[in-house]
Formats: structure tokens, sequence, C-alpha cells
């Protein structure tokens, strides 16, 4: 062993075991060392990768234009399709087995073969490597912990291969729609080769006919499905609240349920990570389901009738446990109707066996795999005491890869139908994405969720109106989003301003990246473009759209105009506020200028439910209506999506100038909004920031570090509605030496507007809230505001968000330490990065985080405390290897620093700081000693 590797091997032991006991010290990390690909393990992979994209792209060519066909012809594509995908599945799992099985040096090697191949193959298409994605998040957690270099780089670089295939799924987001049957249509311009070529490539190497034709021998004979006598129509005695077989009734479907039932089942279950989130959702709702559970995922049986559970039967307890059945799904997921009947009673009893070993009790139900069943298959089944439960809904969620269009699916069946038992699968991250829409969408229209209790389907009550809110996501509030930016320097005739320009682009920018505001849908006007026809005509443009089926009742409007504002004062006395277009002139404003009155009337024009006209200008005179929604509504989410809303924020008033030379080049109205959208607004802590309270928060703020006061209010037209923005998590940053912060005046004025805000906001009182309302929360607050017509307003933020998980909780108090850490408030970032380590104490990005926190306030060893935990639980993470050495460096351990730099070097190579790094290690003279950042 050379010098430089023994170096390396106890560098290892240094980097890894800073946070264990000294008896519990890790294997040394293996130093990465050149290695041939095991050729066993490479020919392995590309069979099992080539099966797997065979397999996808079929299933693509199969689904393409399914919606189109007809009924029986859909029947036999979805049933091809979803086995499709368990094929799928299959192969997904056995390259999963293969890299979990290759951690020697030729296995990576061969691992590291297969990643080339996936990133850079240039006979596929970009699309073709999305049907790598799940491998690759598999890859990515197992390598995490590796104890090499060479895993820990796998970790790294199939990490980064997820960032570049979501960039590509948001891409084709509109042709994946079409392929798989969307609702809604909208036209996306793809941003790589066009889907149209790609399926046409696709259908010159498969042609869905002889897909079929592939499948036929294990295809469910569609017709010979088991007698059923003809069901009683819905509103007979057959449909009560209460339903079980009857004589003549064998299976359970959900078309004789009570009208407006659903009931909820998710199959092939239980999943390590996806069921116990889907239990999540469902608690929050109050709404239960039946898990149909697959006998593989829960355990063994061995020849003799013993029982084996494994990992997965803990899951099933879980279940249980939240109050939900758990029912047969087979053993294999086969096409039972082909089976002998001696298969079909082993694959049903052996899970019934693994079934009655994770506690299940009750009334056993029995779903069949494809729904595949005959008359036998069933009489089988039915000697076991099992009942066959089917589904009339089917979510395809096994088949469409966007949450969306699987929302839109279910709610679509459910329109026509008006009840039925829905067929989700509780093993896809897109289920739990789309779970909430559905059901949030389901409690607005007043459907009751049923239960299976007692052998019967229990239609149960409503949950009451006072419950909690559920935890949406904002981008599921609206259907789509509309904006409309102006910003003006150069004017004609109006003395020019600086940042005007600056602050439409950074507002532009927010909404693009931060709030789901798709590019083409976002108008830009600035300085000569911002003429008052181009302006009128983008206004008028979105109140026409509804015509055109552009603009609908679920979408939102946002109206951004920075630049000069002017008041002109009626003869009766009133005043009417004008935003100044580019081309107006000083001495008519009635002809040359947009009168606020137009504005009112294009918004009340609007189809969309909810429009927000935010002025950085000042005026008055507006016609006030209402000053904010009330905040006593624990349910404010979903009733607010059924009220309109008109709001507008301006930055001043008519005899106030705007001040124009705020922090980072912009005004500081914009200044403050832009630091309110960062997530400062979220003043009751649920994720999203509402028009209220984001004026709660800018109008002191901006009140407090200038000499203008914000004004807020509803517009006529208002019902009260709320235009809401939802707060996504921030892009995944760990700090390092490279992390930018603001300057030191804008930090300062960061926390004035902080405190200014905290200072004027007072929790509601209960002795306010009206008759039969429900209590104030404590975090429900009140602030006095200036309201569009000059007067002071009380205005409150909406109730307390309903409890979310320790997950969520800690990824926003990461987010909210990051916010701390560029205003340069290190003592509340510390409290903001512990806070979510102890909600998440494996959250490796938090621990690095706190640890750069210790660095910055000269605490090194403290500093590469953390940093060796960020480690321990994600040895991938590059930064926090090179911080660990600016640490250790800091401290005066070079020779540890060295050890913490080269594994720095060996997974991050390119980074702007490794040559220089890579010259001392190898040469550790103070010529080349380098200097850790302050």
């Amino acid at each position: 062993m050379t010098a430089l590797t023994a170096a390396a091997c106890a560098a290892t032991i240094t980097l890894m075991s800073g946070c264990r006991p000294a008896g519990d010290a890790p294997k040394p990390l293996a130093p990465l060392e050149a290695a041939s690909a095991n050729p066993a393990v490479s020919a392995t992979l590309l069979r099992q990768s080539d099966e797997l994209l065979a397999r996808y792209r079929q299933m693509i060519v199969l689904m393409d234009g399914e919606s189109t066909l007809k009924p029986a012809e859909r029947e036999a594509v979805r049933a091809v399709g979803l086995m499709l995908f368990h094929d799928m599945q299959e192969s997904i799992r056995a390259l999963g087995d293969t890299a979990a099985r290759s951690t020697d040096p030729a296995g990576l090697a061969a691992l590291s073969q297969l990643l080339d191949r996936i990133e850079q193959e240039p006979s596929w298409f970009d699309a073709d490597r999305l049907a790598f994605k799940e491998f690759l998040a598999q890859l990515s957690q197992q390598f995490s912990t590796s104890q090499s270099i060479a895993g820990l780089k796998l970790a790294k670089r199939a990490g980064e291969d997820l960032g570049v295939l979501a960039e590509i799924e948001s891409a084709y987001e509109q042709e994946l729609r079409d392929t798989f049957g969307r609702f809604a249509q909208r036209g996306i311009v793809p941003k790589r080769e066009k889907w149209a070529d790609y399926v046409a490539k696709l259908k010159g190497l498969y042609a869905r006919e002889r897909i079929l034709k592939d499948y036929a021998t294990i295809l469910p004979d569609l017709q010979a499905r088991p007698s059923v006598v003809a069901e009683a129509p819905a509103g007979t005695a057959a449909s009560a609240a209460t339903r079980g077989p009857g004589k003549e009734e064998r299976e359970f479907f959900g078309r004789q349920l009570p009208p407006k039932t659903v009931l909820l089942t998710f199959d092939d279950g239980p999943h390590p990570r996806y069921t116990d989130e889907i239990l999540e959702i469902l608690k929050r709702y109050q709404a239960p389901a039946v898990f149909f559970e697959l006998g593989r995922n829960l355990g063994s049986v061995d020849a003799s009738g013993k029982v084996k559970p494994g990992p997965g039967s803990e899951v099933a307890k879980r279940v249980l446990a939240a109050g939900h059945p758990i029912a047969n799904h087979s053993f294999s997921h086969g096409v039972m109707s082909k089976f002998e009947l001696a298969k079909v009673r082993q694959e049903a009893s052996s899970t019934e066996a693994l079934l009655d070993a994770a506690g299940r009790e009750g009334q056993a139900l029995f779903r069949f795999p494809y729904g595949a069943r005959n008359d036998a298959a069933l009489g089988a089944i039915e000697a076991l005491k099992l009942r066959s439960m089917m589904w009339n809904v089917d979510s395809l969620d096994w088949s469409d890869p966007i949450p969306k269009s699987i929302a839109a699916r279910v709610l679509g069946e459910l329109g026509k139908q008006q009840r039925g038992i829905v067929l989700f699968h509780d093993i896809h991250a897109r289920t739990v994405e789309a779970l909430p829409l559905v059901l949030d969408q389901l409690q607005a229209e007043g459907y009751r969720f049923a239960a299976w209790k007692d052998g019967k389907i229990v239609a149960t009550e409503a949950p009451a109106a006072d419950a909690a809110a559920p935890d949406l996501a904002g981008a599921n509030l609206y259907r789509d989003s509309v904006a409309l930016v102006i910003g003006i320097d150069q004017y004609k005739s109006w003395p020019r301003l600086q940042h005007a320009v600056r602050d439409a682009q950074a507002i532009q920018e927010t909404l693009r990246t931060q709030f789901g505001f798709r590019a083409e849908n976002v108008t830009t006007l600035t300085d000569g473009d911002a003429t008052r026809a181009n302006i009128l005509r983008a206004l008028n443009a979105m109140a026409r759209k509804g015509g055109d089926g552009k603009l609908k009742r679920d979408d939102r409007v946002f109206v951004f105009f920075a630049g000069h504002g002017s008041t002109r004062k009626l003869p009766s006395g009133r005043d009417v506020g004008y935003i100044i277009p580019v081309d107006a002139g000083i001495d008519d404003l009635q002809t040359d200028a947009i009168a606020m009155p137009q504005l009112q009337e294009l918004s009340e024009a609007l189809p969309a439910k909810h429009a927000f006209f935010v002025i950085d200008a000042c005026y008055s005179g507006l016609g006030l209506t209402r000053g904010g929604a009330p905040g006593g509504n624990a349910n404010f989410v979903r009733d607010n999506a059924r009220r309109l809303g008109r709001q507008m924020m301006t930055a001043g008033g008519a005899d106030q100038q705007v001040a124009d030379d705020g922090p980072g080049g912009h005004s500081v109205f914009t200044w403050t909004l832009l630091q309110a959208l960062s997530g400062k607004a979220d003043l009751n802590g649920d994720g999203l920031i509402t028009a209220t309270e984001l004026a709660a928060y800018v109008a002191p703020a901006v009140s407090a570090i200038a000499h203008q006061t914000p004004a807020f209010g509803s517009l006529p037209g208002s019902e009260g509605g709320e235009f809401i923005f939802e707060l996504a998590s921030a892009q995944e940053q760990a700090l390092s030496g490279d992390s930018n912060q603001l300057d030191a005046k804008a930090s300062a004025l960061a926390k004035q507007a902080d405190d200014a805000r905290n200072a004027q906001l007072q929790p509601v009182a209960q002795a306010s809230a009206p008759v039969g309302a429900a209590p104030a929360s404590a975090t429900a607050v009140q602030v006095t505001l200036k309201g569009l017509d000059g007067t002071d307003t009380a205005i409150a933020t909406s109730a307390a968000p309903a409890p979310i998980s320790a997950r969520v909780a800690a990824q926003r108090a990461n987010d909210r330490g990051l916010q701390l850490y560029k205003e340069r408030r290190y003592d509340e970032a510390e409290a903001a990065f512990t806070e979510a380590l102890k909600l998440q104490p494996r959250f490796a990005l938090a621990a690095n985080n706190l640890g750069f926190i210790y660095y910055k306030r000269d605490k090194p060893a403290e500093a590469a405390r953390w940093y060796r935990k960020a480690i321990e639980m994600d040895g991938s993470r590059a930064l926090a290897h090179l911080n660990l050495g600016d640490a250790l460096l800091r401290a005066g351990d070079e020779a540890g620093a060295q050890m913490a730099y080269r594994a720095f070097i060996e997974l991050s190579p390119q980074h702007a700081r490794a040559a220089a790094l890579k010259a001392w290690v190898e040469h550790p003279d103070s010529a080349n000693k380098p200097e850790p950042p302050r």
C-alpha cells in the first residue's frame, strides 16, 4: 500500500467516525481504485436494461390514443397495459437486485457503465431515459451510505441524473398527457425532440396489434367473466347505506353504492415508503380505504405452511393500526383465470396466512389481479370464504405519470357515475401526489367516503364542517396560472425610473420558478412595449380567453405593474387613480393613462376564479369593498375555492412618493414583496401565502423602511375569495463557501422589515369571532392597514393549518434556515436547522447547513462534528466533504483536512476548487496550502 493510499484510508476513519463512540468506529472507506467492470455483471445489466426499455416503449405504443378506442378494444389495451406495467416493475426490481449484489469494485464499474449508457446512448431519445427514473432513485438511495468512494460517486451521479430526468419529464408534460388520455388539453412546445417523432419511432419498432397478440396467451378472457345477475338500479333497496352481497350477487362493484359515495382501494402494496405517505393523507381527510396486499410483499410461506413475515408485514400492521382493513390480492399477481384451480387456492391461501400473521381481522376480501377471473376461479376463492371486490373507477395511476391527469380521470369518471369503488395503487409517488387533489374535490362536492366494516360497505358520515382543512399543495388549487407583468423605466414624458424593469423581470422569474406559472402564460411588457394600447390589449385578451378555452373558472390571474402612478381629483371631490403607460403625456391622464375604473371593469370580466393586481405605484380612490377574508374558518382552502376573489395591493397613497432605490437594484416595495414571496409572508405556516398574508407582511415592513404606506383591499365584484401562492420547497441547497448572502445593508433592512411585521401582528381575539364561528387560532393574526380608499382597515389571516408531517415540517424549517443565513442572522438560522434535525434526525442536508452556521461563527470544531454527521447520513454529498476539509484546516488539523479534501476531489473533480486542493493534497507544502473561505 502506498503512503498516499494509506493516508486516504486513515482519512476515512477520521471522516466517518466523528459522531460515533470510540468503540464503534466504522469500517474504513475504501479508496478509489481503477477497476475493470465485471463482464458477467455488465452483460446482466445490459440485458436487464434492454428488457426494461423495451417494455417501457411497448407501454407508450400500447397506450397512445387509448382513450379514442372502442370500449372493448380499450378494455383489452388496459388489461395488457397493466400486465406490461407489472413486467416493467419486475425489470426494475431485477436491475435493483443486480445493483445490490454489485458492491465490489468490478461490480461498481459495471454499474458505472450502465449509467454511461443511460446518460449517453446515442440511439436513445431523451424520453427513453425516463424508463430508468425509479431505478436511479433506488441506486441513489442504496449507495448514499456506501463505504467506498466509488459507491458514493455512483450515488451522487444517480442523483444528478434524476435532476436531468425531471427536466425531461417537464418538457414532455403535455405529450405525456395526450399519450395517457388526459382530460385537460394544453399546448406546450416541447423543449427537446417532438413527442410525435418519438412515438413514430417507437411505432416503427412495435405495433399495438403485435403487443396484444404477444400477450394473447395470458390475456384474461374478457368474455369468461363470472355469471352475475343484473344489478338493481340505483335508489332501490339495493342502494341502502350499508351493503353486503345479496343471494344473487357474487362480487362487490361500485355501481350500486348510494349516490355520491366513494370507496377508496389501493392495490399491490405494501410499499416501504408510499403506503405510509398515503396513510398520512387519508388521516388528514378522515377517509377510510381498503388495502389489497400482495403476499410476496408481506413475506413467504414454505411448503409446510410455515409463515415467514418480511419487512412489508410491518407496513401492513401500520395500515391496520390506522384503522384500514388489509385484504388479499393473491401472492404473485398472476393471471388467475389461466391458473389451475390448485394454483388459485395456493395463491389465495398463502396470502391469507400472511395477512392473518399481520393481525388482519374481520371478513376477508379478495381482488383478482387484472380483474382476471372466471366462474371456476371465483368459486375457488369463495370456497376459502373470501368475497371478491372489483372496481368501477380505474385511476390508471399505473400508466399515467402525471398526478393532475390521474386526479382528472378519477373525478371525471365519478362525475359520470356519481358513485364508485376507485382503484389506486399504493406503490407510486404519483398516486401520493394525486390523492389530495381527488379527496379535496370530493369533499368540496359533498361526497361521502365508504368503509369496509363487518362484511359490508358502509357509507360514513361526511366530515364535520369545522374539521381541519387538508394540507393541500398550492399547485393543486388552480387549473392554470396566467400573468401580465409590466415594468417601465424609459418614460417619454414622465421622469425616468431606475429599477422598474428589473422589478418586473424579478417578478416574472419568481412566478415562473417558484409558483408554477408556465413561461408561455406570462406576458411581459417593458419600456417601449408597455404602451397604453398594448397594456389594454393584453388585459382584454385575458378577459376574452374564457370563450376560446384558455382562461377558465378554476384559473388565477396575476397582474404586476412597476412604473409611475398618478391621481386626479374629479369636480365631485372624488379621487381617481391611474397607472401611467410609457407613451402617456403629463397633461391628459384621462386620455393617455389607464384609470382604476377600467382595471376594475376588466377584473370583473375575467373568467378566472381569483385575480390579484399588485401595483408598485401610488393611488387612492379605488372603491374598496372589503379589507380581506376573515381568519376564523378552518376549512379556508376548501371554501376559498368556491369564492371569486378580486384583490389589489398598491405601493403607497396618492400623496406619497414610491422609493425607487431599494436593496438589490429594486424598489423598496418590490424588494419587500420578493422577500415576502420567499416564504416570510406565510404567517400561519401552512405552506400557502394568501394575498391577505402578503399584505400583512409587506405593508408594515415597507412602512418601517420607507416613507410610504402600502394599501390593500378587494375590488368591486369580489366575493371574499383569496388569491393564493403555494410555497414549494426550496431547491436543495447545501451551504458552503460559495453560498450567496445579502450585503450588510440589505440584511439589516430584512431584519427591520421582519421586526416591523412582528410588532404589528396581533392574535385575533376569540371574543371578536362571530357567534357560531370556529374559535380563533393562536396562529390567526390581525393587522391594521390602509385600505384602497385610504381608510384604516383591519385584515386577518386565514386560520391555523392542519398538522403536517415531520418530513414536511423539517423541510420548511431547513428552508427558513437558508433564508436566515442569506440575511446573516446566524442565531436564528442555527435554531431553524436545529429544529429541522429534531424533526428529522437523519436529515443530512440540515446537518451540513447547521455545521456551516458554526463555521461562519468561527467554531470550526463544532462545524466539523456536524459535517461528519452529514457524511455519515449521506456520504455522497461532496460539499459536506469540502466543508469538513475547510473546518479541519481552520482548526489546525491539516492531515484530517487532506483526507476530507481527497474524498471531495473524487466526488466532484470538476468543482472550481478541486484543482487547487488536489495540488495541496499531492504536494502538502505551504506554497500550495489553501486558504479556507471565511
